[in-house]
Protein backbone atom coordinates (compact mmCIF):
# COMPACT_ATOMS: atom_id res chain seq x y z
CA UNK A 1 0.00 0.00 0.00
CA UNK A 2 2.68 2.36 0.84
CA UNK A 3 4.76 1.92 -1.75
CA UNK A 4 1.90 1.85 -4.42
CA UNK A 5 0.59 5.79 -2.87
CA UNK A 6 4.40 6.46 -3.32
CA UNK A 7 3.75 5.69 -6.98
CA UNK A 8 0.83 6.99 -7.64
CA UNK A 9 1.67 10.39 -5.65
CA UNK A 10 2.04 12.61 -9.07
CA UNK A 11 4.42 15.11 -7.19
CA UNK A 12 6.79 12.51 -6.23
CA UNK A 13 6.79 11.49 -10.06
CA UNK A 14 7.80 15.29 -11.54
CA UNK A 15 10.53 15.58 -8.50
CA UNK A 16 11.70 12.72 -10.05
CA UNK A 17 11.58 13.22 -13.67
CA UNK A 18 12.93 16.82 -13.46
CA UNK A 19 16.18 15.70 -11.16
CA UNK A 20 16.54 12.68 -14.24
CA UNK A 21 16.30 15.33 -16.81
CA UNK A 22 18.95 17.72 -14.75
CA UNK A 23 21.18 14.53 -15.06
CA UNK A 24 20.86 13.66 -18.47
CA UNK A 25 20.17 17.20 -20.26
CA UNK A 26 20.74 19.75 -17.58
CA UNK A 27 20.71 23.59 -18.06
CA UNK A 28 23.42 25.25 -18.75
CA UNK A 29 24.87 28.61 -20.56
CA UNK A 30 22.15 30.80 -22.32
CA UNK A 31 20.03 27.65 -21.54
CA UNK A 32 20.24 27.72 -17.78
CA UNK A 33 19.40 32.05 -17.97
CA UNK A 34 16.11 30.97 -19.71
CA UNK A 35 15.47 28.28 -17.84
CA UNK A 36 15.95 30.64 -14.82
CA UNK A 37 13.57 33.01 -16.71
CA UNK A 38 10.96 31.05 -16.72
CA UNK A 39 11.35 29.42 -13.28
CA UNK A 40 10.98 32.68 -11.74
CA UNK A 41 7.79 33.91 -13.86
CA UNK A 42 6.62 30.39 -12.54
CA UNK A 43 7.52 30.83 -9.04
CA UNK A 44 5.83 34.30 -9.17
CA UNK A 45 2.54 33.08 -10.30
CA UNK A 46 2.51 30.08 -7.64
CA UNK A 47 2.65 32.34 -4.81
CA UNK A 48 0.12 34.78 -6.76
CA UNK A 49 -1.78 31.74 -6.46
CA UNK A 50 -1.46 30.72 -3.40
CA UNK A 51 -2.37 34.11 -2.41
CA UNK A 52 -5.32 33.48 -4.02
CA UNK A 53 -6.41 30.42 -2.53
CA UNK A 54 -5.62 30.90 0.93
CA UNK A 55 -8.92 32.52 2.50
CA UNK A 56 -8.24 35.63 4.96
CA UNK A 57 -11.05 34.07 6.96
CA UNK A 58 -8.67 30.65 6.72
CA UNK A 59 -6.06 32.40 8.17
CA UNK A 60 -8.36 34.30 11.15
CA UNK A 61 -9.63 30.87 12.12
CA UNK A 62 -6.50 29.15 12.56
CA UNK A 63 -4.87 32.32 14.47
CA UNK A 64 -7.70 32.26 16.67
CA UNK A 65 -6.40 28.50 17.86
CA UNK A 66 -3.79 29.93 19.85
CA UNK A 67 -3.36 26.45 21.93
CA UNK A 68 -2.70 24.59 18.82
CA UNK A 69 -1.01 27.25 16.57
CA UNK A 70 1.45 28.75 18.81
CA UNK A 71 2.99 25.27 19.98
CA UNK A 72 3.15 24.25 16.27
CA UNK A 73 5.33 27.33 15.14
CA UNK A 74 7.40 27.01 18.22
CA UNK A 75 7.87 23.03 17.03
CA UNK A 76 8.33 23.77 13.26
CA UNK A 77 10.71 26.90 13.05
CA UNK A 78 12.15 26.68 16.90
CA UNK A 79 13.11 22.95 17.29
CA UNK A 80 13.03 21.57 13.58
CA UNK A 81 15.00 24.54 13.35
CA UNK A 82 17.83 23.92 16.09
CA UNK A 83 17.60 20.15 14.81
CA UNK A 84 18.52 20.96 11.39
CA UNK A 85 21.33 23.38 12.65
CA UNK A 86 22.82 20.24 14.93
CA UNK A 87 22.92 17.95 11.95
CA UNK A 88 24.58 20.58 9.79
CA UNK A 89 27.32 20.52 12.55
CA UNK A 90 27.43 16.56 13.17
CA UNK A 91 27.35 16.28 9.66
CA UNK A 92 30.93 14.13 9.16
CA UNK A 93 33.78 15.10 6.52
CA UNK A 94 32.45 12.32 3.69
CA UNK A 95 29.55 15.56 3.72
CA UNK A 96 30.68 18.75 1.69
CA UNK A 97 29.39 21.53 4.10
CA UNK A 98 27.30 23.12 1.38
CA UNK A 99 25.21 19.96 1.56
CA UNK A 100 25.47 19.99 5.28
CA UNK A 101 24.06 23.55 5.22
CA UNK A 102 21.29 21.76 3.37
CA UNK A 103 20.50 20.36 7.00
CA UNK A 104 19.79 23.80 8.37
CA UNK A 105 17.79 24.86 5.58
CA UNK A 106 15.30 21.87 5.81
CA UNK A 107 15.05 22.84 9.29
CA UNK A 108 13.77 26.43 8.66
CA UNK A 109 11.09 25.42 6.23
CA UNK A 110 7.28 25.44 6.94
CA UNK A 111 5.65 21.96 6.73
CA UNK A 112 3.66 21.01 3.18
CA UNK A 113 -0.01 21.94 2.93
CA UNK A 114 -1.09 19.24 0.43
CA UNK A 115 0.78 16.10 1.70
CA UNK A 116 0.18 16.92 5.53
CA UNK A 117 -3.81 17.57 4.82
CA UNK A 118 -4.07 14.48 2.44
CA UNK A 119 -2.31 12.14 4.99
CA UNK A 120 -3.98 13.81 8.18
CA UNK A 121 -7.51 12.97 6.19
CA UNK A 122 -6.44 9.19 5.51
CA UNK A 123 -5.47 9.06 9.52
CA UNK A 124 -9.42 10.85 10.11
CA UNK A 125 -7.37 13.60 12.05
CA UNK A 126 -8.98 17.14 12.31
CA UNK A 127 -8.63 18.00 8.32
CA UNK A 128 -9.79 21.72 9.02
CA UNK A 129 -7.72 22.33 11.52
CA UNK A 130 -4.47 20.82 9.21
CA UNK A 131 -5.79 22.96 6.21
CA UNK A 132 -5.94 26.32 7.91
CA UNK A 133 -2.57 25.17 10.31
CA UNK A 134 -0.45 24.02 7.38
CA UNK A 135 -1.71 27.11 5.24
CA UNK A 136 -0.85 30.08 7.91
CA UNK A 137 2.88 27.95 8.40
CA UNK A 138 3.20 27.96 4.74
CA UNK A 139 2.35 31.97 4.98
CA UNK A 140 5.23 32.39 8.14
CA UNK A 141 7.69 30.56 6.42
CA UNK A 142 7.67 33.05 3.28
CA UNK A 143 8.57 35.71 5.83
CA UNK A 144 10.60 33.95 8.32
CA UNK A 145 12.47 30.81 6.20
CA UNK A 146 15.21 33.50 5.01
CA UNK A 147 16.01 34.84 8.28
CA UNK A 148 16.24 32.34 10.46
CA UNK A 149 18.37 30.62 8.15
CA UNK A 150 21.26 33.80 7.98
CA UNK A 151 19.88 34.29 11.85
CA UNK A 152 21.60 30.59 12.84
CA UNK A 153 24.28 30.92 10.30
CA UNK A 154 22.99 30.15 7.13
CA UNK A 155 26.35 31.06 4.99
CA UNK A 156 29.79 29.70 3.96
CA UNK A 157 29.13 27.83 0.60
CA UNK A 158 25.67 28.56 0.37
CA UNK A 159 26.06 32.27 1.30
CA UNK A 160 22.75 35.14 0.66
CA UNK A 161 23.91 37.03 -2.17
CA UNK A 162 23.23 40.69 -1.15
CA UNK A 163 20.04 41.05 -3.72
CA UNK A 164 18.35 37.97 -2.19
CA UNK A 165 15.94 40.00 0.08
CA UNK A 166 14.83 42.04 -2.96
CA UNK A 167 14.28 38.71 -4.62
CA UNK A 168 12.30 37.34 -1.97
CA UNK A 169 9.68 40.27 -1.99
CA UNK A 170 9.51 40.90 -5.25
CA UNK A 171 9.00 37.16 -6.20
CA UNK A 172 7.50 35.76 -3.13
CA UNK A 173 5.43 38.44 -0.75
CA UNK A 174 4.36 40.67 -3.49
CA UNK A 175 2.70 38.13 -5.71
CA UNK A 176 1.39 36.38 -2.62
CA UNK A 177 -0.26 39.96 -1.26
CA UNK A 178 -1.50 40.84 -4.90
CA UNK A 179 -3.61 36.99 -4.63
CA UNK A 180 -4.55 38.61 -0.85
CA UNK A 181 -5.94 41.21 -2.55
CA UNK A 182 -7.68 40.20 -5.34
CA UNK A 183 -8.95 37.10 -4.12
CA UNK A 184 -12.65 37.99 -3.37
CA UNK A 185 -12.99 38.71 -7.08
CA UNK A 186 -11.24 35.41 -8.11
CA UNK A 187 -13.01 32.77 -6.37
CA UNK A 188 -14.96 31.41 -8.56
CA UNK A 189 -12.21 31.52 -11.59
CA UNK A 190 -10.41 29.57 -8.43
CA UNK A 191 -12.69 26.78 -7.94
CA UNK A 192 -13.27 26.14 -11.78
CA UNK A 193 -9.70 25.81 -12.72
CA UNK A 194 -8.68 24.26 -9.87
CA UNK A 195 -6.94 21.35 -11.27
CA UNK A 196 -5.54 22.99 -13.81
CA UNK A 197 -4.02 24.91 -11.05
CA UNK A 198 -2.61 22.11 -8.87
CA UNK A 199 -1.27 20.74 -12.07
CA UNK A 200 0.99 24.03 -12.55
CA UNK A 201 1.62 24.20 -9.39
CA UNK A 202 3.49 21.07 -9.62
CA UNK A 203 4.81 21.58 -12.72
CA UNK A 204 6.69 25.06 -11.06
CA UNK A 205 8.28 23.00 -8.63
CA UNK A 206 9.40 21.01 -10.75
CA UNK A 207 10.57 23.45 -12.58
CA UNK A 208 12.47 24.82 -9.85
CA UNK A 209 14.00 21.43 -8.86
CA UNK A 210 15.19 20.89 -12.60
CA UNK A 211 17.05 24.65 -12.58
CA UNK A 212 18.26 23.52 -9.07
CA UNK A 213 19.83 20.48 -9.73
CA UNK A 214 21.33 21.46 -12.82
CA UNK A 215 23.74 23.64 -11.42
CA UNK A 216 24.36 20.89 -9.09
CA UNK A 217 25.13 18.65 -12.20
CA UNK A 218 27.19 21.23 -13.83
CA UNK A 219 29.57 21.68 -10.40
CA UNK A 220 29.87 17.57 -11.11
CA UNK A 221 27.51 16.82 -7.49
CA UNK A 222 28.93 13.16 -8.33
CA UNK A 223 32.43 13.40 -8.07
CA UNK A 224 31.54 15.96 -5.57
CA UNK A 225 29.88 13.69 -3.42
CA UNK A 226 31.23 10.16 -3.13
CA UNK A 227 29.37 6.92 -1.75
CA UNK A 228 29.76 7.55 1.72
CA UNK A 229 28.93 11.08 1.93
CA UNK A 230 25.87 9.93 -0.27
CA UNK A 231 25.39 7.10 3.04
CA UNK A 232 25.64 9.81 5.35
CA UNK A 233 23.38 12.27 3.85
CA UNK A 234 20.70 9.45 4.17
CA UNK A 235 21.34 8.74 7.38
CA UNK A 236 20.87 11.94 8.78
CA UNK A 237 18.07 12.57 6.75
CA UNK A 238 16.59 9.11 8.14
CA UNK A 239 17.22 10.80 12.05
CA UNK A 240 15.85 13.96 11.21
CA UNK A 241 12.33 11.90 9.98
CA UNK A 242 12.45 10.37 12.77
CA UNK A 243 13.45 13.24 15.46
CA UNK A 244 10.75 15.52 13.52
CA UNK A 245 7.74 13.02 13.47
CA UNK A 246 8.50 11.33 16.61
CA UNK A 247 8.71 15.22 18.56
CA UNK A 248 5.76 16.01 17.11
CA UNK A 249 4.12 13.36 18.25
CA UNK A 250 5.02 13.49 21.79
CA UNK A 251 4.52 17.12 21.98
CA UNK A 252 0.76 17.06 20.73
CA UNK A 253 0.74 14.56 23.76
CA UNK A 254 1.83 16.92 25.73
CA UNK A 255 -0.04 19.71 24.85
CA UNK A 256 -3.46 16.65 25.84
CA UNK A 257 -4.72 17.30 22.19
CA UNK A 258 -7.51 15.10 21.09
CA UNK A 259 -6.77 12.15 18.93
CA UNK A 260 -7.57 14.04 15.62
CA UNK A 261 -5.66 16.94 16.70
CA UNK A 262 -3.01 14.86 17.92
CA UNK A 263 -2.53 14.03 13.99
CA UNK A 264 -3.13 16.83 12.52
CA UNK A 265 -0.42 18.34 14.61
CA UNK A 266 2.07 15.58 13.87
CA UNK A 267 1.95 16.15 10.15
CA UNK A 268 1.83 19.81 10.11
CA UNK A 269 4.84 19.46 12.53
CA UNK A 270 6.62 16.63 10.46
CA UNK A 271 6.49 17.28 7.26
CA UNK A 272 8.97 19.62 5.28
CA UNK A 273 7.52 21.57 2.25
CA UNK A 274 9.33 21.17 -1.27
CA UNK A 275 6.75 23.19 -2.74
CA UNK A 276 8.73 26.27 -0.39
CA UNK A 277 11.84 25.12 -0.27
CA UNK A 278 12.58 24.65 -3.76
CA UNK A 279 11.36 28.02 -5.77
CA UNK A 280 12.67 29.68 -2.83
CA UNK A 281 16.56 28.19 -3.02
CA UNK A 282 16.41 28.97 -6.48
CA UNK A 283 15.71 32.60 -5.64
CA UNK A 284 17.59 32.64 -2.73
CA UNK A 285 20.81 30.89 -3.98
CA UNK A 286 22.67 31.03 -7.34
CA UNK A 287 21.92 27.88 -9.77
CA UNK A 288 25.40 26.02 -8.53
CA UNK A 289 24.79 26.33 -4.68
CA UNK A 290 21.16 25.87 -4.89
CA UNK A 291 21.20 22.12 -6.40
CA UNK A 292 23.46 20.97 -3.18
CA UNK A 293 21.32 23.17 -0.59
CA UNK A 294 18.11 20.67 -1.39
CA UNK A 295 19.57 17.58 -1.79
CA UNK A 296 18.44 16.78 2.00
CA UNK A 297 15.15 18.35 1.12
CA UNK A 298 14.09 16.27 -1.78
CA UNK A 299 15.46 13.13 0.29
CA UNK A 300 13.16 14.08 3.17
CA UNK A 301 10.60 14.73 0.83
CA UNK A 302 10.74 11.50 -0.34
CA UNK A 303 11.44 9.75 3.21
CA UNK A 304 8.24 11.61 4.32
CA UNK A 305 5.84 9.75 1.89
CA UNK A 306 7.55 6.42 1.97
CA UNK A 307 6.82 6.80 6.11
CA UNK A 308 3.21 8.85 5.53
CA UNK A 309 1.29 5.95 4.32
CA UNK A 310 1.24 3.60 6.21
CA UNK A 311 1.20 5.98 9.47
CA UNK A 312 -1.52 7.23 8.91
CA UNK A 313 -3.48 3.90 8.00
CA UNK A 314 -2.23 2.90 11.58
CA UNK A 315 -3.82 5.90 13.19
CA UNK A 316 -6.88 5.88 11.49
CA UNK A 317 -7.54 2.23 12.63
CA UNK A 318 -5.93 4.09 16.57
CA UNK A 319 -8.90 7.16 15.98
CA UNK A 320 -11.77 4.59 14.82
CA UNK A 321 -10.46 2.53 17.84
CA UNK A 322 -10.70 5.59 20.25
CA UNK A 323 -13.85 6.69 18.65
CA UNK A 324 -15.96 3.25 19.58
CA UNK A 325 -14.73 4.23 22.80
CA UNK A 326 -15.55 7.75 24.04
CA UNK A 327 -17.68 10.75 23.51
CA UNK A 328 -16.16 13.11 21.68
CA UNK A 329 -13.58 14.39 24.32
CA UNK A 330 -10.41 12.91 24.67
CA UNK A 331 -9.58 10.11 26.91
CA UNK A 332 -6.52 11.09 28.55
CA UNK A 333 -5.98 12.76 31.86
Amino acid sequence: MALRSIISDPMLRMLALAIALAALLPATGTARGVVQVAANIGIFALFLLNGMRIRRSEIAAGAANLRFLLPLIFWVFGAMALVGLELSRLAPADVPPIVAAGFLYLGVLPTTIQSSTSYSSLARGNVALSIISAALLSLIGVFLSVPLFLALGGAGEGVVGSDAVLKIIVMLIVPFAIGQLVQNRIQSFIALHKPRIVTLDRMVIALAVYVAFSGAVEQDVWTRIDSTGWLWTGILVLVFLVVGHGGAWLASSALRLEPPDRIAFLFAGGQKSAAIGAPLATVLFAPEVAGFIVLPLLLYHFFQLVLAAPMASYLAGSVHHHASGYDGRTTEN
